[in-house]
């Protein structure tokens, strides 16, 4: 039981996570044609998604407790240590690429002179966290599929 909560729990953490993670991604094409302005327009939306660190949290604690009841089973702890390998690298490149630009800008309320460069960091970052989130998702899909092994 212990197993299809961790895993139940991580499953969604994982895929509201990617929520925002793939909204960041599909935006980007639109994104990179804005001029200055209409870029530090646009990323008013994104007020408050600092928030999501909580989610990404349970993600985290989730994906912990789904390596250690698959401890015992080589393929699920291979991929649920996948899983979140891919969190860690997605957060990695987010406090790496990401964060910086926030910083330089004042959660882009403050331009800078070289916020084309900031802007493109932030874009691309986020985009790769997404394919690292979605990468996280199919590891733990793969061990949801797997089921439980047989004794």
């Amino acid at each position: 039981m212990a197993r299809k909560i961790a895993l139940f729990v991580a499953l969604l953490a994982t895929a509201l996570a990617l929520g925002p993670a793939l909204a960041h991604a599909f935006a980007l094409v639109n994104k990179m044609g804005l001029s200055r302005d209409d870029y530090f327009i646009a990323q008013k939306a994104y007020a408050g998604w600092d928030r999501l660190a909580y989610l990404l949290l349970v993600q985290f604690a989730a994906l912990v407790a789904v390596v250690v009841v698959s401890r015992h089973d080589t393929p699920a702890l291979t991929a649920s240590l996948l899983a979140l390998a891919c969190l860690l690298g997605a957060q990695a490149v987010f406090w790496i690429f990401t964060y910086p630009a926030n910083v330089l800008t004042a959660n882009w309320t403050r331009p800078s002179e070289d916020w084309g460069v900031l802007r493109r960091q932030w874009e691309y970052s986020h985009a790769v966290g997404a394919g690292l989130q979605v990468a996280a998702l199919c590891a733990l899909l793969f061990v949801a599929i797997r089921g439980a092994p047989q004794r």
